[in-house]
């Protein structure tokens, strides 16, 4: 099975508007998270290719440490960035597809193994919710172009609901790990109490404090 992650990434400048960070610490926070998930995934057998959609030179500069494909965007939404990448896997042949946010950082390798396990059907939607059942944080399409997304529309509901109307093969998969976005300083707050990864945590406490 060849599988591709999809990460759209919002320039890091208008990035986490909710996230109470001085400016250039919020930057370096977005840098941050985005290396983290990119490390996690090069990492991954079982993802061939990382594909990046940003209009942010910088992380578009980042990926390529990790061997992603770059896809320019005009940042017109998560959903248009995302049908970009669709576009792409399927003239490349690939069979599916993982859409990430960048600001699950805490991810590591065995998450994305374990949510694969799930995959038994040559059509398939495995989900991973938020933390707060109010976000998609994982999205998995098997084919890659089975269904459209719903990003920044209650999309953990919509794509549930499309998946299942889709495909029989739709699956809820509980993952704590890709749960924990961060998208406020609570969010940050309680990522930080878990020490998933405790030199990341340092470096988050450090943007924090400063």
């Amino acid at each position: 099975m060849k599988t591709s992650a999809i990460i759209p990434v919002k320039t890091f400048s208008n990035a986490k508007t909710r996230l109470d960070l001085k400016g250039e610490n919020k930057i370096d926070f977005c840098k941050l998270m985005l290396e983290e998930i990119l490390q996690t995934l090069s990492l991954t057998p079982k993802i061939d290719k990382i594909i990046v959609i940003s209009k942010d030179q910088e992380a578009l500069e980042l990926s390529k440490k990790f061997n992603a494909i770059q896809i320019v965007d005009d940042e017109t939404g998560v959903n248009d960035a995302i049908s970009l990448a669709d576009d792409f896997l399927q003239k490349n042949d690939f069979d599916a597809s993982l859409v990430f946010p960048q600001d699950i950082p805490f991810l590591k390798t065995q998450d994305i193994d374990f949510l694969l396990s799930f995959q038994h059907a040559p059509k398939s939607v495995l989900i991973v919710p938020s933390r707060r059942f109010d976000g998609t944080n994982a999205l998995f399409r098997m084919p890659v172009n089975l269904m459209s997304t719903h990003y920044d529309e209650d999309s953990y509901k919509i794509h549930l609901t499309t998946g299942k109307s889709t495909t029989s093969h739709t699956s809820l998969v509980f993952v704590r790990r890709i749960m924990m976005d961060i998208d406020n300083n609570e969010d940050l707050k309680f990522a930080i109490s878990q020490n998933e990864k405790p030199n990341l945590c340092q470096r988050f406490s450090e943007l924090l404090g400063s």
